[in-house]
């Protein structure tokens, strides 16, 4: 899609529809608008007990913002079952775009100084659209979705959408609603502020799991 500029993502975004590539090397780029789209709601987080001893035990130091070119670099990369990814370069030179404008951010777990997973989605208002996570560590990646859940929480955020439903994000407790109903929850989303800051850019794993619930 030539001439597409990161306002045009950020309008993509405004109205429902999301940009994907075929491959990781085609530079060019689709916009998708599924039937029905992925959410995790944010009250109530399901989260084992085996994952809210990890996140408390602070295994990883979870951090904000401090490398998103990492994180999208790591999320498109190959991975096990993965060989292709739908990150291409027009895609992460948009969110690039993005970040430096403060639009678009990213949760990292680190440990021992080495970046080992996290995530990266866009903030608008009170929405926020995940995009992708990558983990190179055991549960590294929950560990920062976790901490994501916690800091839109905190920020006034009411809509995280995942695009998609996949196995991994059901134990999370992410739903399915259809196309209508999630316009309708964008709308609202959008036309209130949210605070990606509103916590410290750095907090305990204790504190990220307060006001989620546990399931065995």
């Amino acid at each position: 899609m030539r001439g597409f500029t990161a306002d045009d993502l950020i309008a993509c975004y405004q109205r429902g529809v999301f940009p994907m590539a075929d491959t990781r090397h085609d530079r060019r780029i689709f916009l998708v608008e599924p039937a029905r789209r992925g959410i995790l709601p944010l009250e109530g987080l399901n989260i084992s007990r085996r994952l809210a001893r990890t996140v408390r035990s602070d295994r990883y130091t979870v951090r904000v913002d401090t490398d998103f070119a990492g994180v999208i670099a790591g999320c498109a990369a190959p991975a096990a079952g993965r060989t292709e990814t739908w990150i291409n370069p027009t895609i992460e030179a948009l969110c690039l775009e993005l970040h430096a404008r403060g639009l678009a951010h990213s949760v990292e777990a680190w440990r021992d100084d080495q970046l080992v997973g996290g995530l990266y989605g866009i903030a608008l208002g009170g929405a926020f659209f995940g995009e992708s996570m990558f983990s190179i560590a055991r549960d590294a990646s929950k560990v920062a979705l976790i901490h994501l859940a916690a800091r839109l929480r905190a920020g006034g955020f009411t809509l995280l959408d995942t695009q998609f439903v996949t196995d991994h994000l059901t134990r999370f407790g992410a739903v399915e609603i259809d196309k209508a109903e999630y316009l309708r929850r964008l709308k609202a989303a959008l036309g209130q502020p949210g605070d990606f800051f509103a916590l410290p850019a750095q907090i305990p794993g204790a504190e990220a799991t307060q006001d989620s619930s546990q399931a065995s």
